[in-house]
């Protein structure tokens, strides 16, 4: 299992300088549909990872995405540009996810909230998927996103530093501490597996 996510961190994207981002949004605010494409191309898979990360669900994290990027193509033209770009679309990403779990909250009736789940499209087996899906309930929400987008998406610890305005060496730390709570849940979840078998 653990050996699930250190797979998964070895299949990293390279990093695309913010210069690139930028000048891909600055086509988009020309309606430029090719910037678009590559603007898509080049973070879907981070975005998808820090919503999933946010909702822990996903086909909420699907939608998200895609209203998200309506909103990148609709507000491209108001996108200054401060080397920081993907800041810019995580935080549309953000208060998304939040104004859907206000609408959510109003919607539940005395705060009966059903059980969410997490869908990691990259495992194996059903038996890995659910695995995982329980070791990251025991994640706070920050170390979800933290893990999720360095060992999903790719991104440096010092990215993810800048990108949730958080010191360097409290990423780290985070990310060691995540690390060794997934290992017990998922050293947990082998030894109650291996007793039942």
């Amino acid at each position: 299992m653990f050996a699930l996510i250190m797979t998964l961190e070895g299949q990293a994207k390279k990093a695309i300088p913010a210069a690139e981002y930028e000048a891909m949004l600055s086509g988009i605010a020309r309606e430029d549909s090719a910037a678009f494409e590559r603007f898509y191309r080049s973070t879907d898979r981070t975005l998808y990872t820090y919503i999933l990360s946010l909702t822990r669900n996903h086909h909420d994290a699907q939608d998200v995405m895609m209203d998200t990027y309506l909103k990148v193509r609709a507000n491209a033209h108001r996108y200054v540009p401060q080397g920081k770009p993907l800041a810019w679309v995580f935080t549309i990403a953000r208060n998304l996810v939040r104004s859907r779990q206000r609408e959510a909250a109003r919607e539940t009736l005395y705060g009966d909230v059903t059980e969410v789940e997490l869908a990691f499209p990259a495992t194996d087996t059903q038996d890995d998927a659910l695995a995982l899906r329980e070791a990251m309930t025991v994640l706070s929400e920050e170390e979800r996103q933290i893990v999720l987008l360095h060992a999903v998406s790719g991104m440096k610890h010092r990215e993810l530093s800048e990108l949730l305005e958080l010191p360097l060496s409290t990423v780290l730390s985070k990310y060691a501490r995540a690390l060794a709570k997934l290992k017990k849940a998922l050293t947990s979840h082998s030894k109650e597996v291996t007793d039942h078998a």
